[in-house]
């Protein structure tokens, strides 16, 4: 089975593949400075949670936003998992054309989504991926990376305003019942979720007269159900887009092999 990794700045997204089949998914946070073995362990507890072990896993593919985190991700594969994983980079044959002024700066969680967009639906498209920061992800009708934007990520906003501002307070993220909070809570509800709502409907808009005709939107991240359906312009969710993409870059690398 295959092992798909998408470590973020703030949380790390695992899955288990059957084939092409999701098997098995968990989400956890990211903790910066593990050493290869603390990385080998936390994943044995997350297989063990549902009845699985190194045992079940023959190959393992990772992006990851944090280069510590890959390093020690490809020693605990290499020592606890007895193989060498694929750790994807600027240099790894994922087919997607990346056509920006300096593809080495493209992350390979944003080439994991475009590969796995446009797998599902085809060219034009824009992928929202609601994470640490949200990055807004452009590809052409004839599939090739654009590039896109990057927006400070839900979470930070929302954590950052509770502690400049002396009177308001962290929150839980979702959607209040009406526009016009009639509470801070809701008020602060009203402005993250509405507010970034508008913040993704405007960019896509700006994207889509760019890139010309309908591109089709997806979303994903841990936050995208939460604001997806507030937003006008996003067609479809899918949470695990990211480690599709993986499997669809490990698929290709190892039949180019």
């Amino acid at each position: 089975m295959l092992l798909a990794i998408d470590v973020g700045n703030t949380q790390t997204v695992v899955g288990l593949y059957d084939g092409d089949r999701l098997a098995e998914h968990w989400r956890t946070a990211s903790v910066r400075g593990r050493t290869a073995d603390e990385v080998a362990v936390a994943l044995q507890g997350l297989l063990s949670v549902r009845s699985r072990g190194f045992g079940d896993v023959t190959a393992t593919v990772a992006s990851s936003g944090v280069p510590q985190l890959a390093e020690a991700l490809r020693q605990a594969a290499s020592v606890h998992l007895g193989h060498e994983a694929l750790i994807v980079g600027p240099a790894t044959d994922h087919g997607l054309e990346l056509r920006v002024e300096n593809p080495p700066e493209v992350g390979a969680d944003r080439i994991a989504n475009c590969v796995a967009a446009l797998a599902l639906a085809g060219g034009p498209l824009v992928v929202v991926d609601f994470g640490t920061a949200i990055n807004f992800d452009a590809v052409s009708a004839d599939g090739a990376f654009l590039g896109g934007a990057i927006a400070p990520g839900l979470q930070v906003a929302v954590e950052a305003l509770g502690e400049r501002a002396a009177r308001l307070f962290q929150i839980e993220l979702r959607a209040p019942a009406r526009a016009i909070g009639r509470t801070t809570a809701e008020n602060m509800q009203s402005g993250a979720i509405f507010g970034y709502a508008g913040l993704v409907d405007g960019l896509v808009r700006r994207f889509a007269a760019e890139l010309g005709g309908r591109p089709t939107v997806i979303a994903t991240g841990g936050l995208a159900t939460v604001v997806a359906p507030h937003c006008d312009t996003v067609d479809r969710v899918e949470p695990w887009l990211t480690l599709e993409g993986l499997r669809l870059i490990w698929q290709r690398a190892g039949q180019a092999a």
